[in-house]
C-alpha cells in the first residue's frame, strides 16, 4: 500500500525535476522556455540602423536577413556589435561583414 507521504515525495520529486529540466533549457538558449526568438521587430530595428546608409534598401535588406537569422540587430548605426555577436559573425563568401 502506498502511504500519503510516499505520494507527497514523488509529487515534489516531479517538480524539482521539472523546474531543473526548465532551467537547463534556459542555460542552453539564453532564454525562457517557450518564450518566441521572434520578439524582435526587424524592420523597425533595421530603419533605424540603416538610416544614415548612404545605400539604405542594400542595407535594409542585408539588415533584414541577418535579424531574421540572429534575432537582435546591435543598437544605433554604426558599430555596437558586442550587443549581438551573432550578427557580428555573419560573413560574406569573401570573409567581409554581411550585416550592416
Amino acid at each position: 500500500m502506498i502511504s500519503k507521504s510516499m505520494i507527497g515525495s514523488l509529487l515534489v520529486v516531479l517538480v524539482v525535476v521539472q523546474f531543473i529540466q526548465a532551467h537547463d533549457e534556459t542555460i542552453v538558449t539564453g532564454s525562457a522556455p517557450n518564450s518566441s526568438l521572434q520578439d524582435i521587430d526587424c524592420d523597425e530595428k533595421c530603419l533605424l540602423r540603416c538610416s544614415k546608409a548612404s545605400r539604405t534598401k542594400m542595407c535594409l535588406r542585408a539588415c533584414g536577413t541577418c535579424c531574421e537569422r540572429c534575432h537582435c540587430v546591435p543598437p544605433g548605426t554604426y558599430g555596437n556589435y558586442d550587443t549581438c555577436p551573432c550578427y557580428a559573425d555573419l560573413t560574406t563568401h569573401e570573409g567581409r561583414r554581411k550585416c550592416p
